[in-house]
């Protein structure tokens, strides 16, 4: 893990590209600052956008006071928290319930490092940047049972069980999904991955892992019908029920940071990242790639607007007796075609191997 961060900090930065279209110089740090507050508030408009959305689908207007329609909502909302008072719970651990939320949102914010925009627009260039997105998300799980653990309350621990149990159970999907994206891509780079769909999107041959992969990253994210760990009506709030202020919106950031960081996942993964196969033309790369990530950030909203909150027991049984024999069968699936065509990426150190062949099969 060490040895992954110290090349993706200090040997790679070196390689990254700013784009054609900055005519000067920017600082590695400034860039990292814009890009920090960029993500803050695409995280900001995100919330009005869901509030607005789903005001719609329940034939209600939504906020449309403050501001031009109610555009100025998410910065009152987060003047109003910076100003309350960070309130600590008398017999919780101060220094764990302190460092929880600010864990959670570093690692929500530190995958973005390695998330390209376009062949051009990225930080580092990394030949394991899809294993460092999954090592450092699985991070993830310490600062949410940290806060559980650090609150000394039963409701906040048990929501914490929770997310955790809940958290694990389908990373194991996800990551079975992601073998078979290794497996048609020969690559662990995450812009290698998106090069390999220039022709044929991988939504074609993996067109049932798609759906599954989207029901996991609402799980992964906790988001509706699978935010258990939050359910009001057990939990009061879960996790983060004695949380407020600053710390209770680190939280709040870091879960709507991961929505659209797994959302941006989806699109590399399946929809061939900023690729269109109508347009190829290298000023809009960007523009397509916000253009599909508002899209299925778009499902998430849908899907919490319109579907009831799912038993516990309901929740493991679609992973365990549902996707994951699906998924294994499916890979299994996938590597007899690979033997039977005799393009297993078995070429020593070089994972790339010609499956184009395979993928016009679909």
């Amino acid at each position: 893990m060490f040895n992954l961060i110290y090349k993706a900090f200090f040997l790679n930065f070196y390689g990254r590209s700013y784009g054609s279209y900055f005519l000067f110089y920017i600082p590695l740090h400034l860039e990292i600052i814009i890009t920090f507050f960029s993500i803050i508030i695409a995280v900001a408009y995100f919330t009005l956008a869901e509030r607005k959305i789903m005001g719609s689908i329940q034939r209600r207007k939504g906020p449309n006071i403050n501001g031009i329609w109610g555009l100025l909502q998410p910065l009152i909302d987060a003047l109003k928290l910076i100003l309350k008072e960070i309130i600590i719970p008398k017999k919780a651990n101060s220094l764990f319930f302190l460092l929880s939320p600010i864990l959670t949102l570093f690692i929500s914010f530190n995958n973005w490092i390695f998330i390209p925009f376009s062949f051009t627009n990225y930080y580092t260039n990394f030949n394991l940047s899809l294993l460092y997105v999954l090592a450092i998300s699985s991070i993830g799980v310490y600062g949410i049972f940290l806060s559980g653990w650090s609150s000394n309350s039963k409701y906040a621990l048990l929501g914490s069980i929770r997310s955790i149990n809940q958290i694990i159970s389908y990373e194991i999907c996800l990551s079975l999904i992601i073998i078979l994206i290794v497996l048609l891509s020969g690559s662990l780079n995450l812009i290698n991955i998106v090069y390999f769909q220039w022709n044929s999107w991988f939504f074609y041959p993996l067109f049932p892992m798609v759906f599954i992969f989207f029901i996991c990253s609402l799980a992964e994210t906790n988001r509706s019908p699978f935010d258990l760990p939050e359910a009001e009506a057990e939990l009061v709030a879960g996790f983060n029920i004695d949380y407020s202020s600053i710390l209770f919106a680190m939280f709040f950031l870091a879960e709507y940071s991961n929505i659209l960081l797994i959302s941006s996942l989806n699109i590399i993964f399946f929809f061939g990242g900023w690729l269109l196969p109508i347009l190829d033309s290298y000023f809009i790369y960007e523009f397509l790639f916000s253009i599909k990530i508002v899209i299925y950030s778009f499902l998430f909203i849908w899907v919490r607007s319109t579907l009831p909150r799912y038993r516990f027991d309901q929740l493991l049984d679609i992973c365990w007796k549902q996707f994951l024999p699906f998924i294994l069968g499916y890979l299994l699936f996938i590597l007899g075609v690979f033997f039977y065509l005799d393009i297993l990426p078995f070429n020593g150190t070089n994972l790339f191997v010609n499956q184009t062949d395979f993928i016009y099969l679909f």
